[in-house]
């Protein structure tokens, strides 16, 4: 092998030894240079194997993991790490973190198994972005599960049809009444798995919900939500819904 290096005034050429040992490095760092591949939280399982598979010097192949078996976060890799052993890391951290928040559940929650709190808490991903009203969230429903009622969550209705991807439409009339082991407006009690890869805080609100007797929520055009304890005063709260989309311009 013949090794070409410019030379100059200031920078004579090296030694072919110096050479190999100096491509020999370079080529040792850029094998263990560290490299990341990020699960944001709510991503479902589709989706992780998406990114999984698009991470640049990962090898092999991976199949969709089973719903919220991930835990959402940024892994690191080295090139030439396989996607099954990134995956299986992935797996890992949720069953270790999911145990240790079980084990600080408050008294008298909702949910009855570490499984139970995992599908409440990929419901309550979906339903908020946002960190001030997650526990909120995670009380309208726990209350709804204890009286008995539907939890009426839309992204229950969405994930049998998409496996969680974006719908990118409305929701229809057909789709709301659609009778699943997912849809919560067509069944009491909870869905039969998780819709997505819940996060820490997700679990943690609902393993520990907020002191609130909300039965009721629907988005204040802010990017979050309304609260009620009641129906009259839900049904004010969507009205003023409407007439915000309205206002928008929106159907």
């Amino acid at each position: 092998m013949r090794v070409h290096l410019q030379a100059s005034a200031r920078h004579p050429p090296l030694p072919v030894s110096k050479s190999l040992q100096y491509l020999c490095r370079a080529h040792v760092l850029r094998k263990t240079l560290q490299r990341f591949v990020t699960i944001p939280e709510g991503l479902p399982a589709v989706m992780v194997k998406d990114r999984l598979m698009a991470a640049d010097g990962l090898v092999g192949t991976v199949e969709a993991p089973i719903e919220g078996t991930v835990l959402p976060d940024s892994y690191s890799f080295q090139r030439g790490d396989t996607r099954k052993s990134v995956l299986d890391r992935m797996q890992r951290a949720m069953l270790k973190y999911l145990a240790r928040a079980w084990e600080n559940r408050k008294p008298g929650i909702a949910v009855s198994t570490p499984r139970e709190a995992l599908i409440l808490a990929s419901i309550v991903e979906k339903e908020t972005g946002k960190p001030n009203e997650r526990r909120t969230v995670a009380a309208v429903y726990s209350n709804r599960l204890k009286r008995g009622m539907m939890l009426q969550a839309d992204p229950t209705i969405i994930y049998p049809i998409t496996k969680g991807r974006p719908l990118g439409r409305r929701i229809l009339r057909s789709e709301v009444q659609a009778v699943n082991g997912y849809n919560t407006y067509a069944m009491t009690g909870l869905p039969a798995g998780p819709i997505a890869n819940p996060g820490r805080a997700s679990i943690d609100a609902v393993l520990d919900p907020a002191p609130s007797s909300a039965l009721y929520f629907v988005a204040d055009g802010t990017g979050g939500h309304a609260f009620a304890d009641t129906l009259e005063q839900h049904n004010t709260n969507v009205q003023k819904w409407y007439a915000i989309r309205k206002a928008r311009g929106e159907r």
